[in-house]
């Protein structure tokens, strides 16, 4: 099959490698500009490497992008981890239009963090769905799914990372075998199960003692490692990764430093406590106890 790839970084990386250990004709690879000073994309570093066409552009919505969509004269454009926006002259240029991964069952958690709110709003199951692209964000029909287990202490980076990632490249290779065949679904999404989330950022990831352990835990890990949920000692902010929830109730205040380890701390919240690994502060990223003791934060001190 004669196909267009659109991505960045690791996951396009992967993709393209498994499109070429498939035998399909990868015709070009698009991928954003080069950032000034910083390292060359993996995607575009393994298409030079396997001399495959690579283009770059600031914009998918200009004509010179749809003519050389045009020229390809592809089967497929498939769609692994972009940011940018594809209109739908471009996408629908190849003989079959577009698919797009996505790290969620659609029409669940669509946006850019899906993952992330998976893990805040305290789900236990996740999945990845391979969709046909349309004008909307997320919206297209279903091509294929699969179920994803939750653990309870996976974060974004160990839920991506050790599972969506590497089941998403296996399943692309699923859903170009499915469309080579004719066999390939187009299941039309519920929208009155669909949610939207926005972006996760700092104005979701600041730390309230006063709601339960579980809500706050699920909130660390789901902005691990990015963009880190965060409370603030002594007028700073301080991000809180790696951390275990306790149930046993303790006599203390909500954000109250309970006990210091020889790398960790425990804080008190409502319904259970935390035991933290990980602090990044001004320092940087460092064990939790020498963070404490960086800043002389003793048991008895209260966070937030």
């Amino acid at each position: 099959m004669r196909i267009i790839l659109i991505g960045q970084a690791a996951f396009a990386e992967k993709t393209l490698d498994k499109l070429v250990s498939k035998g399909e004709e990868v015709l070009g690879v698009f991928c954003p500009p080069d950032a000034p000073g910083g390292k060359i994309d993996p995607v575009k570093q393994r298409s030079l490497d396997l001399g495959i066409p690579v283009h770059q552009h600031k914009s998918f919505k200009t004509p010179d992008v749809l003519e050389k969509f045009v020229s390809l004269n592809a089967d497929l454009a498939i769609l692994a981890f972009v940011s940018q926006i594809i209109p739908p002259p471009v996408f629908n240029a190849p003989r079959f239009g577009g698919i797009c991964y996505h790290p969620s069952l659609l029409p669940k958690y669509r946006g850019r963090t899906a993952i992330n709110w998976a893990l805040i709003k305290g789900e236990t199951v996740t999945g990845f769905t391979i969709f046909w692209l349309d004008k909307g964000i997320d919206t297209g029909p279903i091509l294929l799914q699969k179920e994803v287990a939750i653990d309870p202490e996976d974060t974004t980076g160990t839920l991506y990372f050790n599972k969506l990632f590497p089941m998403g490249v296996e399943a692309i290779g699923e859903a170009v075998d499915l469309i080579k065949a004719g066999n390939s679904p187009r299941i039309v999404q519920d929208e009155s199960k669909a949610n939207y989330d926005p972006p996760c950022g700092d104005e979701h990831a600041n730390i309230d003692w006063t709601k339960p352990a579980r809500e706050i835990h699920n909130l660390v890990r789901g902005c691990d490692p990015q963009p880190g949920a965060y409370t603030f000692w002594q007028g700073k902010r301080v991000r809180l990764f790696d951390c275990r929830r306790q149930p046993e109730n303790a006599p203390a205040s909500p954000g109250q430093i309970i006990a210091l380890g020889t790398e960790d701390l425990t804080v008190a919240a409502s319904g259970g406590t935390l035991v933290v690994k990980k602090v990044r502060g001004e320092a940087g990223k460092i064990a939790a106890a020498e963070f404490a003791k960086q800043v002389n934060l003793q048991v008895g001190d209260r966070l937030g």
